[in-house]
């Protein structure tokens, strides 16, 4: 592996477009954003994204000289060092990329920017880590629409909400070792919410419920993935369902009536998919 492929493979690139996908429904949920401004956020989030990554692999360094010896640092191909080094600067870039949009989206990015290290740093055996992952795709939403001028309101909350509770239920799914026994199954129920949450308050118009069928079709076919375990199931079902992220968004954009933003997830779904096959996504 060269030491840029170790770079891509350490920031899980194949995932971006799930961001971009986030941004975009945020932007739309909060009436619109200026083409500027979209790229902008795009960028500082992707800064959080890759920043939050790079450290995640930094802090399980020494885990993974162990269990994952084939990971990029344990393997020699990068230095922790320059993991560590790179990852801050993104964090901080990323937090000031934010204040161009103002105080509060300033201290918006501060508190997702926290909430990566919050993770990155003790999501070993910690109960919790699944709504503290959660709450770091929730707060890409709750600062775009900060970003786009707009005060904090159950608009955006709710959405946010159902959000967190998909990436709580992803990686709550992704941890379980046993999928057949009736306790790990709860998990997947938070899987839903996005597409529920779209439909309830759309009067279940038309493009909504193809983008929020959509999402819940990926979503069966992943837990299919995870019941049948079959060689490479389980990695092929989480990556599945991080690209799915990008459908929910497209269900949540659907329901301002809009149109072309929800097409544009879609697409990135396709492409976070397609990224996958040369990038493993976890």
């Amino acid at each position: 592996m060269s030491q840029t492929g170790a770079y891509l493979r350490l920031a899980r690139i194949s995932n971006l477009p799930t961001v971009w996908s986030n941004v975009l429904a945020a932007g739309v949920l909060a009436g619109g954003l200026h083409m500027s401004n979209l790229v902008l956020l795009m960028l500082a989030m992707s800064l959080f994204y890759t920043g939050g990554m790079f450290l995640n692999d930094a802090f399980d360094a020494k885990v993974d000289a162990r269990d994952r010896p084939q990971r990029p640092i344990p393997a020699g191909i990068v230095s922790v060092t320059s993991v560590w080094a790179s990852g801050s600067a993104m964090l901080l870039l990323g937090i000031v990329l934010m204040f161009a949009f103002g105080t509060a989206a300033g201290v918006a990015g501060i508190a997702l920017a926290v909430a990566i290290l919050v993770y990155d740093g003790w999501h070993k055996g910690n109960q919790a880590a699944p709504v503290i992952m959660g709450a770091c795709r929730a707060l890409v939403y709750v600062a775009t629409w900060i970003a786009a001028g707009r005060a904090i309101d159950s608009a955006i909350i709710w959405p946010a909400l159902a959000l967190l509770a998909y990436i709580a239920g992803l990686t709550f799914a992704a941890k379980q070792e046993e999928l057949d026994k009736v306790e790990a199954w709860w998990p997947l129920a938070l899987l839903a919410s996005p597409a529920l949450y779209a439909l309830a308050v759309t009067d279940y118009s038309a493009h909504t419920i193809f983008w929020a069928a959509a999402s819940i079709a990926a979503i069966v076919l992943a837990v299919r993935f995870l019941i049948r375990r079959g060689p490479g199931d389980v990695p092929r079902a989480v990556s599945l369902m991080i690209a799915t992220i990008a459908l929910n968004d497209a269900a949540l954009a659907s329901t301002t009536g809009d149109v072309f933003v929800p097409l544009l997830c879609g697409a990135l779904f396709a492409a976070t998919l397609a990224l996958q096959r040369y990038i493993p996504g976890t």
